[in-house]
């Protein structure tokens, strides 16, 4: 496993982990979670909004009793929707989640969209800082903000966020704000990084698995860690969990980097985060 180190404490966050979006919240998340600690993942990743978070703490719970582990040695992430936007309302919308997966803190927790109200943006970061300066949280960033967003935040508040979570796929590359975020010292995270599962029928992607005698989505993973992206491909597949996982034992050449890349058409599957106001 690879770790990047995020502003804010020390802990490190696992270059890859677990996604969660679009699982019930019911004993086929819960298995996943454990069998993704049991097999070496060390970050989870959910969502208030996925309505998940309960079955994931449990599936939390029953992988580090399996696994030996212990709390501090895990990654977890949640995300504060909409609904819970403004200073005040952000506490309480942590402690739903804290209270969903039976957690005491989260190491990162993220403003799930902008929305198109950006005062209302604005404060609510507000009351993130507020969380982590109350010691909280260990870490705290944003999810799917365009760089007016990031601008804005940075005009009108006072702590960076230390992480955005975007749609990064090679179909969707995202360069202007790759760049952006280096400059600023924000880590970049990808949401569905296989595009539910259409990059793997592409034909370019197919043959570089073949050269390497790996699956196609091990390969999109791989190209992820090597643009320097953390990285957390969903699946409920105990095999498929195992395989995800298994990406350290190779490279990628700088040939197939820039090919992979320059798959990109700037096709989202996921909402414009300048439009989405969460309906």
């Amino acid at each position: 496993m690879k770790y990047k180190h995020l502003n804010g404490n020390n802990n490190p966050m696992p270059q890859l982990g677990l996604g969660v979006f679009r699982v019930e919240n019911n004993d086929t998340v819960k298995d996943a979670v454990k069998h993704a600690i049991i097999s070496g993942y060390r970050s989870i990743d959910t969502a208030w909004i996925y309505g998940n978070e309960e079955m994931v703490g449990r599936g939390i719970k029953e992988g580090m009793e399996a696994a030996g582990i212990s709390r501090d040695e895990l990654f977890i992430t949640s995300k504060l929707w909409l609904d819970d936007f403004g200073r005040t309302q952000v506490a309480a919308g942590y402690q739903k989640s804290l209270d969903n997966l039976g957690l005491d803190y989260l190491d990162l927790f993220l403003i799930h969209w902008p929305g198109t109200d950006e005062s209302l943006m604005i404060e609510t970061w507000k009351g993130m800082e507020d969380l982590y300066r109350a010691g909280k949280v260990n870490h705290i960033g944003v999810s799917n903000f365009n760089i007016e967003h990031l601008e804005a935040l940075k005009a009108q508040t006072t702590i960076k966020p230390e992480m955005n979570q975007v749609e990064f796929h090679p179909y969707m590359t995202q360069t202007s704000l790759r760049n952006y975020l280096k400059e600023e010292g924000i880590q970049m995270e990808s949401w569905s990084p296989l595009m539910n599962g259409d990059i793997l029928k592409d034909e370019t992607v197919n043959e570089i698995a073949k050269a390497h005698n790996k699956s196609l989505a091990q390969i999109v993973i791989r190209w992820n860690i090597e643009n320097d992206v953390v990285v957390i491909p969903k699946s409920v597949t105990p095999s498929r969990i195992e395989e995800n996982i298994d990406v350290f034992d190779f490279s990628l050449t700088p040939e197939e980097l820039k090919r992979i890349s320059s798959l990109n058409e700037n096709k989202r599957i996921g909402p414009d985060p300048a439009e989405f106001n969460g309906k």
